[in-house]
């Protein structure tokens, strides 16, 4: 696997995709949706285009989109009441990352990842001046908050989370917040909440945000993506949560990256928002969570939990082969084996190996099964 910077580079991700396609495999690997997005988002678009919305929009966004999305986070079930100073459109869960990280961090701050993780959290520390910090969750991927707390230093300035979480699912409870804050409490560390998976929770969990802490709150970069909630990642829309000092630094920093994020997209997406309902997405993507678990019992991979939220599934692949590496092993699935997936070392900078990999069902019904049922029949 390619480093830059002695981390993990991007290509690797593509390239079991790219694995995939040359081997005519059936590619479970990235979590891109290959169905349809609503026909009624379409037509938004394409109202958008026919209007005049094709030039910048403000640095924090569509006036209708953020009052749309103010309106949409008070409708959840763990409602979120929001001021208009206290979101910002971003191009996406990346830039609202990074820039976030650039709103705090000095030379030198260390900021703690909680691992496996998204590949891009330690280089955007790194750019930013900052020192990664890893924290790796236990085996059964949950927090052990005496060794969280152990990576805290005085030079910790934030901390990053993910719920639902990529890869493991698992969803960060009420209880994991008040934990959180228990330990950061008297020193100034800030949070990164990545909860971009958040209409994305299983057998009646419901999201709950770190926003919703009345003092977490006063230190938290919240970010959410609409590309992952309305399946339309080439979009490049998301957005940012913070409180208004912090989202006074965020914009200060973002008038110099972006400035704004897709305007006829916005516009789209503000319209949208109006009939949206959550829990159609919801039901969707739990079925194909239930499609996958129901058929991958039938293959001598091992689900040791499954996923609470967002859209893969991480299996044990051991009693299929105990000398492979995960990386050995996701290559051979995809070429031998016809089904791509990718390792779960590809979520660590700390270990180059592990016991499981990692699929998205994020996918067209039809292809998960065609995967799966090729799987019991050739492994």
């Amino acid at each position: 696997m390619e480093n830059i910077y002695g981390f993990n580079h991007y290509s690797f991700f593509t390239e079991m995709s790219e694995l995939a396609t040359q081997n005519n495999s059936f590619d479970l690997s990235l979590g891109l949706p290959d169905f349809d997005i609503d026909h009624r988002l379409r037509e938004y678009l394409k109202e958008a285009a026919d209007l005049n919305s094709h030039n910048y929009e403000p640095l924090a966004g569509n006036p209708l989109l953020i009052k749309n999305i103010i309106r949409f986070n008070l409708k959840r079930k763990n409602s979120i009441r929001l001021q208009e100073n206290e979101v910002t459109i971003v191009p996406c869960a990346t830039f609202a990352l990074y820039t976030s990280l650039k709103s705090i961090l000095n030379q030198g701050d260390e900021v703690i990842v909680i691992q496996p993780s998204y590949y891009t959290y330690g280089p955007s520390i790194f750019l930013n001046g900052g020192i990664p910090v890893y924290y790796d969750l236990d085996n059964n991927f949950s927090v052990n908050w005496e060794k969280l707390q152990s990576c805290i230093s005085e030079k910790t300035k934030a901390i990053i989370v993910n719920s639902p979480q990529n890869p493991t699912g698992k969803i960060w409870s009420e209880s994991d917040w008040n934990q959180l804050y228990s330990i950061i409490k008297d020193q100034e560390i800030y949070l990164i909440s990545e909860e971009i998976y958040d209409t994305y929770c299983f057998d009646g969990k419901e999201h709950y945000s770190s926003f919703l802490h009345p003092e977490l709150k006063k230190r938290t970069f919240c970010i959410f993506s609409f590309g992952k909630m309305f399946h339309s990642t080439g979009w490049k829309v998301g957005y940012l949560l913070a409180p208004e000092e912090l989202t006074a630094k965020f914009r200060c920093h973002q008038q110099y990256i972006s400035y704004s994020a897709n305007a006829p997209c916005q516009y789209a997406i503000a319209k949208y928002l109006e009939v949206f309902d959550p829990s159609q997405n919801q039901i969707l993507m739990q079925k194909k969570r239930d499609l996958f678990n129901e058929l991958i019992t039938e293959t001598p991979f091992i689900v040791e939990q499954k996923a609470e939220g967002a859209v893969f599934q991480i299996v044990n692949f051991r009693t299929i082969s105990k000398t492979m590496t995960d990386v050995e092993f996701s290559k051979w699935l995809t070429i031998e084996k016809k089904v791509a997936c990718l390792p779960l070392s590809a979520f660590y900078n700390s270990r180059q190996n592990s016991d499981y990999v990692r699929f998205s069902f994020a996918k067209n019904d039809d292809l998960i099964i065609d995967a799966l049922e090729y799987l019991k029949k050739h492994l």
